[in-house]
Order: structure tokens, then sequence, then C-alpha cells
């Protein structure tokens, strides 16, 4: 936790008027951006195939792209969505 802090606080005066601003630009500095982008397409791609399986593919998009892994088990809970039957024509 000393190592996170001191990190943190690299460069900032703690009585500066925007220390604050200073030590939240530091600490999302140390945040793997890239990463995280690479696996939040994973998370989507793999929604967009529970959702296409499940006839809900935009769903599935959104729901991973929302809550990544979280979303799958929200798709995988709803009801599966059954296509339109079409009645038949009518007698003449």
């Amino acid at each position: 936790m000393h190592e996170l802090l001191a990190r943190a606080m690299q460069g900032v005066d703690p009585d500066a008027p925007g220390a604050f601003w200073r030590v939240f630009l530091n600490l999302w500095a140390m945040v793997p951006w890239g990463a995280l982008f690479w696996w939040n397409l994973v998370f989507v791609a793999v929604g967009a195939l529970l959702g296409w399986w499940r006839g809900r593919f935009w769903e599935g998009v959104a729901w991973a792209w929302l809550l990544g892994p979280i979303g799958w088990l929200v798709l995988w809970l709803r009801t599966r969505r059954r296509s339109r039957a079409v009645p038949p024509p009518l007698p003449h």
C-alpha cells in the first residue's frame, strides 16, 4: 500500500490547491488501459456470440459492453426469443 501511495503522491505538494487533481491523474496513469480495451473487446465478442445464439444479438452486445462477463449471465438467464410464426393465409 505504501508503494501505491508513493506512486500516487509522486511530484505532488499536498498543500497545493490542485493536489487532489494531480493525485487523481497519477492514479489514472497507473491503469493498464491497453489491457482493459482488449479484454472489453473479448467480452463484447462473447456477448455478441451468446446474443446471436439466444436470438438477441444487440442485447448481448449491450449487456457485455455494460457489465462484461456479468452481462453474459444476464443474457443467459433471460428467456430465449422465439421467432414469430407466420399465420396461415386466409381463405378467399
